[in-house]
């Protein structure tokens, strides 16, 4: 699994940070940052990426298809 974070939209809201805080944080730019993707489950993952007011999260299985909750 994989998870990226499109920083040209993430806007700092943190929710991601929130749901999954050993997965994302905020960098000094206020901009989520990807620590330890297999900090959590797929499902936390994919509850991360749904909470983001930015859509800014991106989910892919290993195959490279973008998953949604």
């Amino acid at each position: 699994m994989q998870v990226r974070i499109r920083r040209d939209v993430c806007r700092g809201h943190a929710e991601c940070v929130e749901i999954a805080p050993a997965v994302f944080a905020l960098d000094s730019k206020n901009k989520a940052v990807v620590l330890d993707p297999d900090a959590a489950s797929a499902g936390t993952l994919l509850e991360a990426a749904e909470a983001c007011p930015c859509g800014a999260i991106v989910v892919e299985d290993d195959d490279g298809n973008e998953l949604s909750a």
